[in-house]
């Protein structure tokens, strides 16, 4: 009932020790906190918050408009939401070394499981579009060393993102993670890779877990799971997925109501009443306080 009952602490260290048996680890991308609920429903291993999808959420492109207040608040609504471990994409980390020390602060504070933080110059563009442009090593290894330094729980991941495989090339990249794992980031985030030997070649050159980013329409080809375990990986994402699909229905419906004038048609691809209401738990609430639920729905 209301939110998860294990603490953020308690999360933390379960997800620690699931990244450390070598299993490669689920974590589709929440939207919403009710989907973030599904997420676990369906037996996944965690959840992703996606800056781009925190974005639309708000009606603006992903290019660095969102704020560290809104990206934590939202952050903390759908973390609370699942006993599962979230992870939330903190853009360049809002500004300057301190902010990025700031930043992990906030969002441990917010309850979430770990963060990534990028090379890209602030303001950020989406990691898939083409002409983006990264910071010199310097800078990187800075936001990285400040992020480790701020955490006041060892078990928060601070993992490092990297997109200069698309503005440098692959040695680049393999160079880049090697420098972020030397400032002490837990994990790295190899953006936009390319190929299944990309991603070997990543797992050869640094020995921490290495998350893999299987996002529609960019720049990677759209792996399994099985294929990217068998190459090492230790996490994978689909960020934006569960949006696309959802607002894909939504327009469909949408679509319906001015053609034909009503969703008869639609029921089918709907969750029922009845689903939506076990997701919420509403016996729950109704052992708790039986003024709140005191009705039956029939399918």
């Amino acid at each position: 009932m209301l939110y998860a009952k294990n603490t953020p602490a308690q999360k933390r260290a379960n997800f620690r020790a699931q990244l450390a048996s070598g299993e490669l680890l689920r974590f589709p991308g929440a939207f919403n906190p009710l989907s973030a609920r599904m997420i676990e429903d369906k037996g996944f291993d965690g959840v992703y918050v996606s800056g781009a999808v925190l974005a639309a959420d708000l009606g603006l492109p992903d290019i660095g408009l969102t704020t560290l207040s809104e990206v934590a608040g939202r952050g903390k609504q759908i973390a609370r939401m699942t006993e599962l471990p979230t992870i939330i994409d903190a853009d360049t980390g809002f500004g300057e070394p301190m902010n990025v020390a700031r930043t992990v602060q906030e969002l441990e504070d917010a309850g979430l499981a770990g963060c990534h933080i990028e090379d890209q110059i602030n303001p950020k563009r989406c990691g898939h579009l083409d002409g983006k442009q990264v910071v010199d090593s310097e800078t990187a290894t800075k936001r990285i060393r400040a992020a480790v330094d701020a955490r006041r729980d060892e078990n928060f991941l601070i993992m490092a993102r990297t997109d200069i495989r698309a503005a440098e090339g692959l040695d680049a990249a393999l160079d880049r993670a090697k420098e972020l794992v030397d400032a002490g980031a837990d994990a790295i985030f190899p953006e936009a890779m390319r190929t299944l030997e990309e991603f070997e070649a990543m797992r050869a050159a640094v020995d921490v877990p290495l998350l893999a980013n299987m996002t529609e329409f960019g720049k990677s080809e759209l792996f399994s799971v099985d294929e990217l375990r068998n190459v090492g990986m230790n996490l994978v994402i689909w960020p934006v997925s569960m949006l696309r699909i959802s607002m894909g229905a939504t327009g469909r419906a949408l679509d319906a109501l001015t053609e034909v004038g009503h969703l008869r048609d639609k029921l089918d691809e709907m969750q029922h009443r009845a689903d939506l209401y076990e997701l919420l738990d509403y016996e729950a609430y109704n052992h708790f306080d039986t003024s709140v639920f005191n009705f039956r729905v029939e399918r």
